[in-house]
């Protein structure tokens, strides 16, 4: 399924942009409603269970106004946050789970710069059909003092192994591109972010479900890189430290309704805003 769709994102770059960002929109709408479908099932439960097991504390250190998670978007992992105002994202309107729901291409979110205290990329990044842009947005919508947050599938694992076989690339929940932490780790130094932390999660033996028995509390006892998940958080590499007492005002960021989000807040019509706003000054 997914190997014909990625042949036909190489022959994107012969599309017009428009015509490109309708096919990415396809391409993301059929991942979203399949990792949809295999999350609500018992295995993609078994994961859920794992991925709430790691966000949880590491989102008690998270605090701020905004967060933004792009990803399939059918479970709340981010109501475990003390973040309240929670933004998801979706690559078209059917996928929508509310009204203020984002809208728009992975490569140019709808959203000011420095607008999220916290984004999340939640098994996306594998199948993203322009990742460096990706994080190049979420390193642009992100405060200084935010953090980002990766979950995402660990290649030296056993679901790993299970990829071996060629057939299962192309079915979901194994298709795209699964990278190491290593090479996450480089991606992330391009857009000026360190990796502070990697956890691993989802430890069984291939073909096995995952019963979060022995093995599952062993591995992330020492945190052994041979989960199937791996939970990275990122911070902005800056030269200074903002004071513990310092001020900022709150982002007023409104609730978008589905038909003005679809993209049709340009990159450009937002430069040239702050253009604008800057003369003024």
């Amino acid at each position: 399924m997914w190997k014909s769709r990625s042949r036909g994102a190489d022959s994107a770059a012969q599309l017009t942009p428009e015509a490109r960002r309708r096919q990415h929109a396809r391409l993301l709408g059929a991942h979203v409603r399949a990792m949809r479908a295999f999350l609500e099932g018992a295995d993609g439960k078994d994961i859920l269970i794992a991925e709430r097991e790691m966000l949880t504390p590491l989102f008690e250190r998270c605090f701020g106004f905004h967060s933004l998670c792009l990803g399939p978007g059918d479970n709340d992992l981010l109501s475990l946050s003390p973040i309240r105002h929670a933004i998801h994202w979706a690559p078209e309107p059917a996928l929508a789970q509310s009204p203020s729901t984002l809208i728009c291409p992975l490569t140019q979110l709808a959203l000011p710069d420095e607008s999220m205290d916290m984004v999340m990329i939640h098994h996306l990044l594998e199948v993203a059909p322009e990742p460096h842009r990706l994080l190049r947005e979420a390193a642009r919508v992100l405060r200084s003092s935010g953090c980002l947050i990766i979950v995402a599938w660990q290649p030296m694992s056993g679901e790993g192994l299970l990829r071996l076989d060629p057939r299962r690339r192309h079915i979901t929940p194994w298709e795209g591109s699964w990278r190491t932490p290593a090479a996450l780790r480089d991606w992330l130094a391009f857009v000026d972010f360190e990796i502070e932390r990697i956890d691993y999660a989802g430890f069984h033996l291939p073909g096995l479900r995952l019963r979060h028995g022995w093995l599952e509390r062993m591995g992330r006892r020492y945190n052994l890189p041979l989960g199937s998940l791996m939970l990275i958080r990122a911070r902005r590499n800056v030269g200074y430290v903002q004071p513990l007492n310092a001020k900022r005002s709150r982002v007023a960021i409104p609730g978008v309704a589905i038909g003005q989000v679809t993209r049709l807040h340009s990159r450009d019509n937002h430069d040239s805003r702050s253009s604008g706003d800057s003369g003024k000054v």
